[in-house]
Formats: structure tokens, sequence, C-alpha cells
């Protein structure tokens, strides 16, 4: 079986319950379908309910690393990841060698 191939975009934040309803219509309306006409697929999101870790972890796969640099290049990137910030607290993010599945 071959090895999936590409880079995992991995972003990490945490969304206060008072911009719950605000930040889901930006992320499902904007900031997602901004990502995949750039060549991002979404392959997860996590919610941690307890703990001191962001309580959200998102997952985008691209297939190189064209794709990646094309976004860090990009006035979107910046431009969506300061709108993201209107509503939530703690936002990072990191590429990582795609794998499949879980990864941190």
């Amino acid at each position: 079986m071959d090895e999936p191939t590409g880079l995992k975009l991995l972003l990490s934040y945490h969304v206060g319950q008072e911009n719950q309803q605000e930040y889901h219509k930006f992320v499902m309306g904007q900031y997602l379908p901004t990502l995949q006409s750039m060549g991002f697929q979404m392959s997860e999101a996590w919610h941690t309910a307890y703990g001191d870790a962001p309580n959200r972890l998102i997952g985008l796969v691209c297939s190189d690393e064209d794709s990646m640099n094309m976004l860090l290049s990009s006035d979107e990137w910046e431009s969506l990841n300061e709108q993201l910030e209107e509503f939530v607290s703690d936002l990072d993010y990191k590429f990582i060698p795609y794998r499949g599945g879980f990864q941190l």
C-alpha cells in the first residue's frame, strides 16, 4: 500500500463560548472555502472539551510544497488569519508531512 503524500496544515486555537456562532459562520463561509480554492482539503476537525490545550485542531492537506509556499506568501492567508483572530485566541499553525490519520 502506498504511503500518503503531501503536507498537512495543522491549525490550533481556542474558540470562546461568546463567539461560537460568528466563528462558525466565518470558518464555514469564508475561511475553509478560500483554503479549498487554494488547493487545500480539510482532513479533520477536533474539539478538546477539557484541559489547557486549545479547544480546536483543524487539519488541511495539500499535495505539495508549492501549494504551501503559495498559501504562506499570499495576502489572503494573512487576511484570513487576521479575521479568524477576531473570533479565536492562541492561533497557531504548522506544516507537517502528511501521513494520514490523527497527527499533532
